[in-house]
């Protein structure tokens, strides 16, 4: 039997986000239960035919899928209000012709390539229940509101009161989003857990 929500119309609107170089695409579908962040086009040939169909276009130059919503951060060059209505079609029509979004296995290459890296595992055993805390810190209370801007932050490793994030989507690049690190991210994280003495972020 055909799944009748699948023909429901595909309803799609913008949203801003605090970088001004990047739009937030959100639809009534679920695209991905995850993060996918694709900064250059060979990772996004490799696993997301979206992200590669919008890279072909001149004026993308990040793509990001998150849940219901697609980020998009353009060339500066381009203008918002000439490119906006196009992207807007472009993603509209993609979803609705069913198109795959990511390819199978994404998720779990992805989680290779961070244990490769060390990403979220360079900490002590000693650390490993601060480390607990401020995860669920991040995860409780950061995340969700950087979801809602279109950006995604990870934990990845703490050292000697540092704790490293990584920024993905709409805040990766964002000039705001150093303000949001520091008098929000940092403010909170010391609040809660006295040993931490800074917060420091890296681009995904």
């Amino acid at each position: 039997m055909e799944d009748t929500a699948t023909k429901s119309p595909v309803m799609l609107y913008t949203e801003q986000t605090p970088n001004p170089e990047s739009l937030k695409f959100v639809t009534n579908r679920m695209l991905y239960k995850g993060t996918a962040d694709f900064r250059e086009e060979e990772l996004a040939h490799e696993w997301s035919p979206i992200a590669t169909a919008l890279f072909e276009l001149p004026y993308v130059k990040g793509v990001y899928v998150c849940n219901n919503f697609v980020t998009v951060t353009k060339e500066f060059n381009y203008d918002w209000a000439d490119i906006m209505l196009k992207l807007k079609e472009f993603i509209k029509a993609y979803i609705e012709e069913g198109k795959d979004i990511l390819k199978d296995g994404f998720a779990e290459a992805m989680e290779k390539l961070e244990a490769e890296r060390g990403a979220g595992y360079e900490y002590s055993e000693d650390d490993a229940e601060l480390v607990k805390k401020i995860k669920e810190l991040i995860d409780t209370y950061v995340k969700p509101a950087v979801e809602m801007d279109g950006g995604n932050i990870e934990f990845k490793s703490w050292n000697k009161g540092i704790v490293t994030v990584v920024l993905q989507g709409s805040c990766s690049g964002c000039p705001s989003s150093t303000v949001t690190l520091k008098s929000g991210i940092e403010g909170m994280l010391k609040r809660m857990v006295p040993q931490v003495q800074e917060v420091v972020a890296e681009m995904g």
